[in-house]
């Protein structure tokens, strides 16, 4: 039974992954002509173009990849209460703390992309910071980097924004994401 949970968490997590990453690249304006965006694409077309058709972008946002990982994730949490046998579906009760971690689901997912995508690019600027994704890598981590680097600037050349950013990214992680 724990490896059915296992990977159908693992299954449902990476489709709600790649939802979002491609709802943050339109929404920070993230070129897909690179090789993570055209991975994204492949990914998520199959799922996206026919919701689009249903889901009205808002203020140049699109809804439809964003409720595509609110829906992957609210199928993950019924499942998973489903094969955990504690109660029934049917039991109004149980729906708003569905729906709820499903939600929460989604946030956690987000963090979990900004603080990889700061680890990965901190690592890959050490490594090769030419790179075809190091373009990609510093417009999704921008939003969370250029407020800290306002704060604090570079010592001697050497930028503690991404250390700061993991920091304060995995205290809300476990502050705020405990529960699910």
């Amino acid at each position: 039974m724990n490896a059915l949970v296992f990977l159908i968490k693992t299954v449902f997590d990476i489709l709600t992954l790649v939802f979002l990453l491609r709802f943050l690249m339109q929404a920070l304006k993230v070129s897909f002509n690179n090789p993570i965006g055209q991975m994204v694409i492949a990914l998520t077309d199959f799922a996206v173009k026919p919701t689009r058709k249903l889901v009205p972008s808002w203020k140049k946002l699109d809804l439809s990849t964003l409720l595509l990982a609110f829906i992957m994730q609210l199928a993950l949490h019924i499942v998973l209460f489903a094969l955990s046998n504690t109660a029934t579906l049917s039991s109004a009760a149980i729906w708003p703390a569905i729906i709820a971690r499903g939600a929460l689901g989604v946030v956690r997912t987000i963090f979990d992309i900004f603080f990889y995508a700061i680890i990965l690019q901190v690592i890959l600027s050490w490594v090769n910071p030419q790179t075809p994704i190091a373009p990609v890598l510093h417009s999704i981590t921008r939003p969370i980097l250029a407020p800290i680097q306002r704060v604090i600037p570079a010592i001697s050349g050497i930028d503690f924004s991404p250390l700061i950013a993991i920091i304060l990214l995995q205290m809300l992680n476990i502050s705020i994401f405990s529960v699910i």
